[in-house]
């Protein structure tokens, strides 16, 4: 009886547990989407804005110098997704403010033309969302941690239309070799209703269609290897550029302002030199590389364009730049070596996504909620060669690297080191 009784409240423990994070993580859900609506409307509206008004471009260094000072006003210059990911790990919390900050300061990159996409506003305004649910609660340390990936997963699935990728994105991309599996229930419950109210307010879904698959055969796979063998080289060359790119711009100019200002006009040259393709985050262009066609050295002037717009301060996320660079050099690289050229640039898409921010599973659900789940095999395949051959570079400077991606050994060391 007194064990019937122990397994009795053992089981009542789970079940309450699963209670309350589903209410919580639907509650962060209603939010995150309701918030991600406004911030993909306001994002729509301020690019289509700089369509109609081209000379737009030229007030860009004045934008920089506006997200300079406001970062400044509310003593956070320093902080970013980074923080975001790093308070997942430690007691570090994230402020509320960091929510209208990176929204704002967000459609100021995008209303005057900067080089950046949404995901890194999604995961930092997710991420003070869930924590300040999580405060409201009086979540303690280990439930706000679930409360904060519940808030990346919402925002994200809201904005891309992509439920798991976006839940599975969180709980891998803070340690890598460890997934939060306590984290799936809340992450999939928030990222689930994120993405029924961006329904709701007819927000599109990021998909594409990517014609025939090549059949399963041995040449087929050798193509997909190699391929994702060169993104996951060029995924190493984005996060190293990247890197530079923001720490030479601190030490060559130490005054954010100016910084922000030169980093602006520097887009606006490179903008006169190579025309408007490369600005705002390049929906477009993608969209031509998944019809097959992208111009020879467009993913390098997006690698450039982006290094130089985050780098020197301006805010956004560097994904959507990952998607135009890799769907580009795909379409490029498959007509090369006789790949269908739209399905080269789906695989380049998520190839190079799998390396820059090293979440395999994340990427093969990608594939699947962007393409279909036709060339599920390929795109398995092409995710686990980039993850591997990417080394211990990534985007996030804060992103642990737990296990060996070469052998079962635990290492636990920061992407950032690999940079040094």
């Amino acid at each position: 009886m007194d064990i019937v009784k122990r397994n009795a409240k053992i089981a009542l423990r789970y079940v309450l547990a699963i209670l309350k994070w589903l209410a919580v993580s639907a509650v962060i859900g209603a939010v995150g989407g309701a918030v991600g609506v406004a911030f993909h409307i306001s994002v729509e509206k301020v690019t289509e804005l700089r369509a109609a008004h081209e000379w737009i471009i030229y007030l860009l260094p004045v934008g920089g110098l506006a997200i300079a000072g406001l970062y400044k006003l509310f003593k956070m210059e320093k902080l970013g997704t980074d923080n975001v990911i790093e308070s997942i790990r430690t007691e570090k919390s994230v402020p509320f403010l960091l929510a209208p900050l990176i929204f704002v300061s967000t459609v100021i990159t995008h209303l005057f033309g900067g080089s950046a996409g949404r995901e890194g506003a999604a995961l930092q305004l997710g991420g003070s969302i869930g924590a300040q649910v999580g405060r409201i609660i009086r979540f303690d340390e280990k439930d706000m941690h679930l409360a904060t990936l519940c808030g990346m997963s919402a925002v994200f699935s809201a904005l891309f239309g992509t439920p798991l990728t976006a839940a599975f994105f969180a709980l891998e991309v803070i340690s890598v070799g460890v997934v939060y599996y306590s984290g799936i229930i809340p992450c999939l419950t928030a990222s689930l209703v994120a993405y029924r109210i961006a329904g709701l307010f007819k927000v599109p879904p990021v998909r594409f269609d990517i014609g025939t698959v090549p059949e399963t055969s041995f040449g087929s796979f050798w193509r997909v290897v190699a391929l994702s063998a060169l993104c996951a080289l060029l995924s190493i060359g984005f996060c190293l550029l990247m890197h530079f790119s923001h720490k030479g711009a601190a030490r060559l100019f130490k005054n954010t302002f100016l910084r922000a200002f030169i980093g602006g006009a520097f887009v606006v040259v490179l903008t006169l030199i190579f025309g408007r393709d490369y600005n705002g985050a390049g929906m477009n262009i993608i969209e031509n590389a998944m019809n097959g066609h992208a111009e020879p050295f467009a993913f390098l002037l997006k690698m450039l364009f982006t290094a130089v717009t985050i780098g020197f301060g301006f805010k956004g996320g560097e994904i959507v730049p990952t998607f135009f660079i890799g769907s580009t050099f795909g379409c490029v690289i498959g007509t090369l070596i006789g790949l269908d050229p739209a399905f080269a640039a789906a695989l380049g898409l998520v190839s190079l996504f799998c390396g820059a921010v090293n979440c395999p599973i994340a990427s093969v659900f990608l594939s699947i909620e962007l393409f279909g789940a036709g060339g599920i095999v390929f795109f398995a395949v092409a995710c686990a060669v980039s993850f591997a051959l990417s080394g211990y570079f990534g985007l996030y400077s804060s992103q642990k690297i737990i296990y060996s991606k070469t052998k079962a050994e635990f290492i636990n060391i920061l992407t950032a080191q690999e940079l040094k």
